[in-house]
């Protein structure tokens, strides 16, 4: 492994295997085996064992490829790792993988489509902000920077407006406590995902709120394939995975964390996706001024 992947994974890798195989297709063949495959949003092998290990075996008994899991919570590791082919599958968010696209031949294998996927900006129902241009002079709370739906497209749907982000209003990078940041009052506004409003009636239950502007549906989060895989490999892993979509599916939800993170939202997988679908991400980037 490369020097500057290895810092990150040395001590956050795992093999998620089962100990008998039952393989539909037995692509070892024609893949690496063990195929080695990183997540971007959990930290530390115990909640990727937890998160993945039903899909790491149903992975293993259609494929006969063992998962071998790495826990890079840093994106600029885990694109080093695919720059340099310290991995062959990366579990990404659509950022990400415009940003991975810049440095590394990728394509994209399946996505988590989530039809509610987007942006939206929140005030308090008693609020005389009514659109976005009413943000000028105003303090507003973002979530954290690089997020596709809480910073990006934020950004973009606020340049979109007509406002300068640098000049006419406060942005605060809240992170995890932009919904208290609205419901305290400390900012006037806070954009961030469209389900964030679930969040914000949770801590407010006796609140009211109101949505004064909404993205447009965003592309699912992917999991791309390092270019330098064998053709024959890329195309084996589509035609095996997408012919057992309902059983990987099953596998993926059948942990606590996925199943809030992926059931509960409408999702599917999809294997409909390619680079192109991914245009929307550089463009927001872009309009928002913000360099990949």
């Amino acid at each position: 492994m490369h020097k500057a992947a290895l810092a990150f994974a040395a001590a956050t890798t795992t093999l998620l295997t089962t100990s008998t195989v039952y393989a539909d297709d037995d692509l070892s063949h024609v893949c690496p085996n063990p195929i080695r495959m990183a997540d971007t949003g959990i930290e530390g092998m115990g909640p990727l064992k937890e998160a993945f290990g039903p899909f790491a075996d149903a992975f293993e008994n259609t494929t006969g490829l063992a998962l071998e899991m790495f826990s890079l919570s840093n994106r600029t590791a885990a694109g080093t790792a695919l720059q340099y082919n310290d991995v062959d599958l990366v579990f990404a968010g659509p950022s990400e993988f415009v940003l991975f696209d810049r440095e590394s031949d990728i394509e994209i294998l399946f996505a988590i489509e989530r039809p509610h996927y987007g942006s939206s900006f929140y005030v308090p129902a008693s609020s005389d902000i009514e659109t976005l241009e009413d943000l000028t002079g105003r303090r507003v709370a973002l979530k954290d920077v690089g997020s596709t739906s809480g910073h990006i497209f934020p950004s973009q749907m606020l340049v979109d407006a007509g406002l300068d982000i640098n000049r006419d209003l406060e942005i605060i990078m809240a992170g995890d406590a932009r919904i208290a940041a609205l419901v305290n009052g400390d900012v006037d506004a806070m954009g961030g995902g469209n389900r964030d409003i679930e969040e914000i009636n949770a801590m407010d239950p006796s609140g009211e709120y109101r949505v004064i502007a909404t993205s447009d549906t965003l592309p699912g989060d992917p999991v791309v394939m390092r270019g330098s895989l064998d053709d024959a490999c890329k195309t084996a892993l589509r035609d095996t995975l997408s012919a057992n979509t309902d059983t990987l599916w099953n596998a993926l939800i059948a942990t606590e964390r996925n199943e809030g993170k992926f059931l509960n939202r409408d999702s599917s997988l999809g294997f409909g996706r390619t680079n192109e679908d991914y245009d929307i991400v550089r463009q927001a980037y872009a309009a928002a001024g913000i360099p990949l």
